[in-house]
């Protein structure tokens, strides 16, 4: 006499199939102690509504023949998400995250707003998922399902390419420490400003507008490139380093 799933949530409400022989005219399945709501009964299988229950509940039917067998259900306590890793990632998706928590084991699927990823379940509170593309950049919230129900949302940001549009001073000595502010698009989520290849210290001001201190570099223009989440953007021969005079 399978039974499929064998396993749902502490809460109950999981529809399982109960499959065997003489099983027409069911008067009760019982989970445990406590009794499943039938929604459906033919002489070789039974559909209910589990009951609300926890650990292992032995599962059998009865009929005007008497009772069957039993069978065992496994409840599962809800899962609970605590973070997500890292928190944003651009609007094209396709990067991994970890999701961590407790209870995460039977994870089936990590929802991304409405978009759904099948994740990898590295342990009981961690989870491995691939993130799928978002409609727009912006917040979403992340849930995870699994045989003991969804989480609480966590949120995640989905965010487009920077666009670099102007640095101002353009120019600045050799020996570096000019404060430069640089205007763009999408810059919220920098992780990282080089001149010339070489890192450059900054400090993210709003979406639109940072401001990175050069590093030293030889005499001449260099590219500037800004990295964030969401992808880089460069503004080539961005920067002149000036030498100063000498007598």
């Amino acid at each position: 006499m399978p039974i499929s799933p064998n396993q749902g949530s502490t809460s109950g409400g999981t529809t399982v199939t109960i499959t065997g022989v003489n099983l027409a005219g069911a008067t009760a399945v019982h989970f445990g102690s406590r009794t499943a709501t039938i929604t459906s009964n033919t002489p070789t299988s039974i559909t209910v509504i589990a009951p609300a229950g926890c650990g292992v509940a032995d599962v059998n039917v009865t009929t005007a023949g008497g009772t069957s067998n039993s069978l065992s259900f496994f409840y599962i306590s809800p899962p609970i998400a605590v973070f997500i890793d890292p928190g944003a990632g651009p609007t094209a998706g396709g990067n991994a995250v970890t999701v961590n928590g407790y209870g995460l084991s039977t994870a089936t699927t990590v929802s991304f707003g409405s978009n759904g990823a099948t994740p990898t379940v590295v342990s009981d509170s961690q989870l491995s998922v691939i993130v799928p593309a978002g409609s727009s950049s912006g917040s979403v919230d992340v849930t995870v399902t699994t045989a003991g129900g969804t989480t609480a949302p966590l949120v995640y940001a989905y965010a487009d390419a920077p666009a670099l549009v102007s640095l101002t001073p353009a120019s600045g000595p050799t020996p570096g420490g000019t404060s430069v502010t640089v205007n763009g698009t999408g810059l919220a989520f920098t992780t990282g400003v080089t001149f010339g290849g070489t890192p450059a210290s900054f400090a993210v001001l709003n979406n639109t507008t940072l401001v990175a201190f050069t590093p030293p570099g030889a005499t001449g223009s260099v590219d500037v490139v800004v990295t964030t989440v969401g992808g880089s953007a460069t503004l080539s021969d961005g920067f002149t380093y000036v030498s100063g005079p000498g007598i």
